[in-house]
């Protein structure tokens, strides 16, 4: 019996030990408690409101919702500056720079830091979603659960990709559309061996979160009419509108918070967006907080009932009337959400971009069915327009279509939301490279695709791969200088450097070996009289694609690496490529 139960326990500390079987065990875990962040950053936004400002904004006659914004982007400022002390806006961005110049490392605050400050933003009004920061928050959980078990780059995104795959599928309660935000927005490569871990994950978390908070998800509908073949080509015109629409939100959003960075004070900046975001929703209601209240007016209404009042209060609910406050809607929702981060507060766009597809569907739908005569649904144009605009702005078309059929049970418009969300999607593209997201990451070469090639360039740390050791001269040294120092030396290869570390050139051992076998010349040349300029030379700043550019383009196989001017050491094109395959190797292994 003993020696039973002691082989039994060996059993299970090799099922442990096991690579793969920990890679299982950590994604269960980290599913987990991506979902009970999900869960506790749902609650955490609604009592907010609930307990601070949805009872005296009311009975303040809706004055004080001037002020509340504000009040909310103040106190998460006064968060970051005091405890955080860290930047962890635009969280999606935030976990892409992570995996390619930090190793997949997201600083453990994170853990919490979004969850704290994105409540008392969105709580408070703030007109931006919980998704980004619940993205950054699993993100950070799969991160740092996987550097505590010491794993690899490769699993440690691997389980930050977990992390991402939970939160999403735990917030929205949407296992597919998790595990492919992970693979379209987050980029990452991965074999078939990882999907694994990423669907256990995302299973654990939808399955956490209906435990928790049963089918009360952040918007709820339930499609009863599907689709006739005669509306597809009305489906493919709300495709083009979605496109451009999304153009519009990308390029507004990158342009108007860069009028904000232009504010040097971030206490003015922070009044003045949080000022321009009060007005804003003095006069658009609907712009306060995420506005899911006001897609599910939207997908509410009847066919032909403008939800004008649930929308825009006691103002006119006449067709024209209703139809352009519609369309300012449309223009300003972009406006207040740039203004809330811009300000300083922390939030996502994905429900600002949701709600913005909601209402241009449901703006061009009942245009088109007074303009002539037509019987659109407005609710399935609405669902179609929501993924459309998130594939155009977030460049995420499978995305988009599985999070609004699982969402929402809309199976049935499978084939509309498909061919809005890909028209939508080539419209965008073909003005936009690339996604609100990746637009700054690739300006500076920091973004990771699913190119294996260039993946791995910009993964790749080739300042580790530099050496130093190689023996120096200077250039007012003699002949016999550089053969002392050439017999200490086992290369071929002698910088020349002057007494402030500047290089001025090289030595060749080739380049000199006649000469050194004759004594007469050791004290008549000059080290200066016998370098050579090399072909070109390296920032140790320069990325690894700009290195391999150095060699094809010089045909050397040594170049110099300098530091702001100052000599580092040299790079092999050999030591380089060895990096590169090594790292290639650890990138597509199973």
């Amino acid at each position: 019996m003993k020696n039973l139960l002691i082989r039994k326990i060996g059993q299970i500390k090799a099922l442990l030990t096991n690579q793969q079987t920990l890679i299982y065990i950590l994604s269960f875990l980290i599913g987990l408690v991506s979902a009970l962040a999900a869960v506790v950053m749902k609650n955490a936004v609604h009592f907010t409101h609930v307990l601070f400002t949805q009872g005296v904004m009311k009975g303040a006659g809706g004055v004080l919702v001037l002020a509340y914004p504000l009040v909310g982007i103040f106190l998460t400022v006064l968060v970051v500056k005091y405890l955080v002390r860290d930047n962890i806006s635009h969280g999606i961005s935030r976990v892409l720079y992570a995996i390619s110049t930090r190793k997949s490392y997201i600083k453990p605050h994170n853990n919490w830091s979004s969850i704290v400050t994105s409540s008392l933003t969105i709580g408070f009004g703030g007109s931006v979603g919980v998704e980004a920061p619940i993205v950054l928050t699993g993100a950070s959980i799969g991160s740092n659960i996987a550097r505590h078990f010491k794993l690899n780059y490769k699993n440690v995104t691997l389980m930050l990709g977990c992390g991402v795959a939970g939160a999403i599928s735990g917030i929205f309660k949407a296992p597919i559309a998790g595990i492919l935000f992970t693979l379209e927005i987050l980029m990452l490569d991965l074999t078939m061996s990882s999907i694994v871990p990423l669907l256990i994950s995302s299973v654990t978390a939808a399955t956490v979160a209906f435990f928790f908070m049963g089918d009360n998800v952040l918007f709820s509908f339930h499609v009863k009419q599907g689709f006739m073949l005669s509306e597809l080509p009305y489906y493919l015109i709300l495709g083009v509108f979605c496109g451009l629409v999304g153009l519009y939100f990308t390029r507004a959003t990158i342009g108007i918070e860069k009028l904000y960075k232009k504010i040097g004070n971030k206490w003015i900046r922070m009044l003045v967006g949080g000022s321009i975001l009060g007005i804003l929703i003095y006069f658009y209601p609907a712009l306060y907080g995420e506005g899911y209240e006001t897609v599910m007016a939207l997908l509410n209404a009847g066919t032909g009932v403008a939800p004008g009042k649930e929308i825009f209060g006691a103002v006119s609910t006449g067709f024209w009337s209703f139809t352009l406050l519609m369309a300012g809607l449309l223009l300003v929702k972009v406006v207040a959400t740039a203004s809330t981060n811009g300000a300083g507060g922390v939030g996502g766009i994905v429900a600002p971009v949701l709600f913005t597809g909601g209402v241009a569907g449901y703006f061009l739908s009942g245009l088109l069915n007074q303009l002539f005569g037509l019987a659109l649904i407005e609710s399935s144009f609405t669902l179609a327009a929501m993924a459309g605009v998130f594939s155009a702005v977030l460049h995420a078309p499978m995305t988009a279509i599985f999070l609004i059929a699982e969402i929402t049970e809309g199976y049935g418009l499978l084939i509309p939301l498909i061919l809005t969300s890909t028209v939508a999607f080539i419209t965008a593209r073909s003005f936009q490279k690339y996604s609100i997201y990746t637009e700054q990451l690739a300006l500076s070469g920091d973004l990771i695709t699913h190119n294996k090639d260039k993946a791995v360039m910009t993964l790749l740390d080739w300042s580790k791969e530099v050496e130093k050791d190689l023996l120096t001269v200077r250039p007012d040294g003699t002949l016999r200088d550089l053969v002392k120092q050439i017999s200490k030396s086992n290369r071929n290869l002698f910088p020349v450097v002057d007494e402030f570390n500047i290089l001025e050139g090289v030595v060749l051992l080739d380049d000199v070996r006649d000469k050194m076998f004759n004594p007469e010349l050791y004290d008549k040349l000059t080290v200066r009289e016998l370098m050579a300029i090399p072909p070109s030379y390296i920032d140790i700043s320069e990325r690894g694609d700009a290195v391999l550019d150095a060699f094809e383009r010089t045909g050397a196989w040594n170049l110099p690496v300098l530091d702001q001017g100052r000599y580092v050491g040299f790079i092999s094109k050999s030591r380089i490529f060895s990096a590169y395959r090594e790292l290639l190797r650890q990138f597509s292994a199973e």
